[in-house]
């Protein structure tokens, strides 16, 4: 597993970066972003995606499942001098606000939500965003080079092997132990390949859900890994990005603007 994984203050620190030199500039795009803004990250983690949004005077707001983030979360805005509010908590078991979100954030999520909740989690979105509202959703396409998320592999070799999550589940799992990798972490991945997102599956669902489709833009060159791997981001062109499933092994990153 990369050190990034394990050291939370720098993965903040990493994810706060991001969001201040793309997030916020491509957000701008199609809403204000400043002072009186209500911006809710659903799997927030430790914040970091926030942290640039709480600097530019929007009130933020966090939930994700786990408490040690959570907690994580409160002290880094801390740290910042930032404010935030940050809950522990299913999203599904959350009362709707009485303050509708102006932009509701979900950052590499969706493609860890069962198939059979991906449907109710879009409306739970369409049911956070306040009138005019908008969300900025973003997942990598599960035919990409590590779209099973393999990078968070003990092992050095299986974290660096593109597509192995494509394998049959057999060979896939005889492989995770072949290497030994950890139960819980072989289920995690299992998981991960359950939950899979595609470009496709998304439109098609925000298509039933009634969702409109304001912007996509698909990443050859994730915009992260210029924190991560020093890499420059690139979006895929060359009409590769109108064509669908082949589009899919080719986007690192996919991001979407639905309203």
């Amino acid at each position: 597993m990369e050190s990034r994984y394990q050291d939370r203050k720098r993965y903040f620190d990493e994810l706060a970066e991001t969001s201040r030199s793309f997030y916020i500039d491509y957000v701008r795009k199609f809403i204000n972003v400043g002072p009186g803004i209500r911006v809710l990250e659903i799997g927030c983690g430790e914040g970091g995606n926030l942290l640039p949004f709480a600097q530019a005077g929007c009130e933020v707001t966090g939930v994700d499942l786990a408490g040690s983030k959570i907690e994580n979360a409160r002290r880094f805005f801390l740290d910042y001098g930032a404010d935030g509010t940050f809950t522990s908590a299913n999203i599904f078991d959350i009362p709707a606000p009485e303050r509708m979100f102006d932009l509701v954030l979900v950052h590499d999520v969706i493609e860890h939500i069962g198939q059979e909740d991906k449907a109710g989690f879009i409306r739970l979105i369409k049911e956070s965003l306040a009138p005019g509202g908008i969300a900025f959703i973003a997942f990598p396409a599960w035919y990409m080079p590590f779209g099973g998320h393999q990078q968070i592999c003990r092992n050095k070799v299986l974290h660096a092997l593109p597509w192995i999550h494509l394998l049959p589940i057999p060979l896939y799992r005889g492989l995770l132990k072949l290497f030994n990798e950890p139960q819980g972490q072989i289920n995690e991945l299992l998981d991960i390949r359950r939950c899979k997102m595609t470009a496709e599956a998304f439109e098609r669902i925000c298509k039933a859900e009634g969702c409109s489709i304001l912007d996509r833009r698909l990443w050859f060159v994730n915009p992260h890994y210029k924190v991560k791997f020093r890499l420059r981001p690139l979006r895929l062109r060359l009409g590769l990005d109108r064509i669908p499933y082949l589009r899919d092994f080719f986007s690192t990153s996919c991001w979407y603007i639905t309203r």
